[in-house]
């Protein structure tokens, strides 16, 4: 499962979603606005504070990691 955690407002957050959609990949995305529960399980899965996280089926991309994500995203297809 893909998880991104973002806010509505978080320009590189736009980018994964971007991203993602561009590769047809399905992700669950986790506002962390006014979500105190998510916000930690996002800090608990990253040590950051800030967003976007990808949780990528178990491996953590911090921020907009365009060739990080892009290889992950290559390796489903394979």
């Amino acid at each position: 499962m893909i998880k991104v955690y973002s806010t509505p407002t978080c320009a590189y957050c736009h980018k994964v979603r971007e991203l993602f959609k561009t590769h047809g990949v399905s992700y669950e995305e986790i506002d962390l606005v006014g979500n105190p529960e998510a916000q930690k399980a996002m800090i608990a899965a990253s040590g950051q504070m800030g967003v976007p996280v990808t949780d990528f089926n178990g491996t953590i991309v911090i921020g907009y990691n365009k060739v990080e994500l892009e290889k992950l995203i290559n390796s489903l297809q394979k």
